[in-house]
């Protein structure tokens, strides 16, 4: 299936001189949501997956239908303040500044096989991060699946040795 024509291209959003990717008119699509998460179900089955992981908030739309369909747990990677017991973090670079990621520090069991899930891979510096969340608690990462990679932003690097799936590529 050609999942690009189900996602708009906004000029200028959020600010002058960006192509936004919309993945809004994708997901309000139920049958075009159904196939993508059946692809990132697929893809998970392969791999023999314990339990999804995904960053607020995107990576819980798109995680939490994946886990649901393969009858497994969904871990959330959230910002500082909004976990409500005891959590591990990782802070990270952004273009300009660092930025915090945190995850319940018993939400990962040694050894269990994880798949981070995400709307989109740009500069990978999020993912980066919660690989690093995963691995911190024991968790093996056996693979990192997006709606989109925007390949000019080269992700892929900070992911090096990693498996990464994508439904589409800009």
């Amino acid at each position: 299936m050609d999942f690009k024509q189900h996602i708009t291209l906004v000029q200028d959003f959020p600010k002058e001189g960006i192509l936004f990717k919309d993945i809004t008119t994708l997901l309000d699509k139920g049958d075009i949501y159904r196939a993508a998460t059946d692809e990132f179900i697929k893809y998970a089955k392969d791999k023999e997956v314990d339990v999804i992981v995904g960053p607020e908030s995107r990576g819980f739309i798109i995680g939490c239908p994946v886990a649901y369909g393969l009858g497994i747990g969904f871990v959330p990677v959230r910002k500082p303040g909004k976990l409500p017991r005891e959590v591990i973090k990782v802070e990270y670079g952004l273009e300009y500044g660092t930025d915090v990621l945190c995850m319940h520090a018993d939400a990962i069991k040694p050894g269990q096989k994880v798949l981070i899930t995400d709307d989109l891979l740009a500069t990978g510096g999020t993912i980066e991060a919660t690989v690093k969340l995963v691995e911190q608690l024991g968790g093996i990462v056996v693979g990192t699946a997006f709606l989109i990679e925007l390949t000019a932003l080269e992700g892929r690097k900070k992911l090096e040795g990693y498996d990464i799936f994508t439904l589409m590529q800009y």
